[in-house]
């Protein structure tokens, strides 16, 4: 069943109107029709929304509720993902894979090391294409809400940004003992907020990471091998997603 995002004020009781470029992926890409059935979430609450096409002109689908499924499919935690910024696309990949995975927001960090430096006007740009990839890998796991790409910030402001949450992860590759990070996650309960800070290629400096600790970040191990940035970040979170699924 194929779902939509929509804008909380276009769920009208009974009636939910699909709007936007959404439409012309409904009327002439999947060629759907009056009757047929999709799945509408307005990104918020993440409740699933099943409904049924009673009409579609050229810039609305209208649609009638049948059900609301109450059971959701997002995490009992929230996720922030503090991802050091790397070369080329890589970051899209990162962001397309960490949404499917569960998390709840995304914050691009300029490290010390980020070979990319955006100015203002490219920053923009980037992140609103980043938001439109959140989007589509949102639709494609059929997540009850839209993780947020925030602005690029530098660390110092994404430390500040999360400095409420109550657990933090670094993974850094001069922490030992995975006894040590077993025992760290095995901590964690549902319904804790959790930042992971990844650095970019080359990893976090040491001031970097000592910033960090005095933040309150946890530095842990991911094993023996030096895994690359877009591989650091999808194993923590497929150890928390793990760990914490309902």
């Amino acid at each position: 069943m194929y779902q939509f995002f929509v804008e909380p004020g276009q769920i009208q009781g009974r009636e939910i109107l699909i709007q936007g470029s959404d439409v012309n992926h409904i009327r002439n890409v999947l060629r759907m029709r009056p009757g047929e059935e999709l799945s509408v979430s307005n990104g918020v609450d993440g409740r699933e929304y099943r409904c049924h096409i009673t009409d579609i002109t050229e810039d609305t689908v209208r649609c009638e509720l049948r059900f609301i499924k109450e059971e959701g499919v997002e995490l009992p935690s929230r996720i922030y993902l503090l991802q050091g910024l790397p070369k080329a696309d890589k970051m899209e990949l990162i962001i397309q894979k960490a949404v499917e995975l569960g998390v709840y927001q995304i914050v691009p960090v300029a490290a010390h090391r980020s070979v990319v430096r955006l100015d203002e006007r490219k920053a923009a740009a980037r992140v609103s294409r980043w938001q439109a990839i959140a989007e589509a890998a949102a639709k494609q796991s059929r997540r009850g809400v839209v993780p947020r790409v925030q602005q690029v910030m530098g660390l110092d402001q994404a430390l500040a940004h999360v400095r409420d949450l109550p657990v933090k992860l670094i993974p850094y590759e001069l922490a030992e003992d995975m006894g040590r990070t077993r025992e760290v996650l095995g901590k964690l309960e549902p319904g804790q907020d959790i930042a992971v800070l990844i650095g970019p290629e080359g990893g976090f400096e040491g001031k970097e990471v000592e910033s960090a600790v005095a933040a309150g970040a946890i530095p842990i191990t991911l094993g023996r091998r030096i895994l690359r940035t877009e591989t650091a970040g999808m194993t923590v979170l497929s150890w928390l997603m793990y760990l914490l699924e309902n």
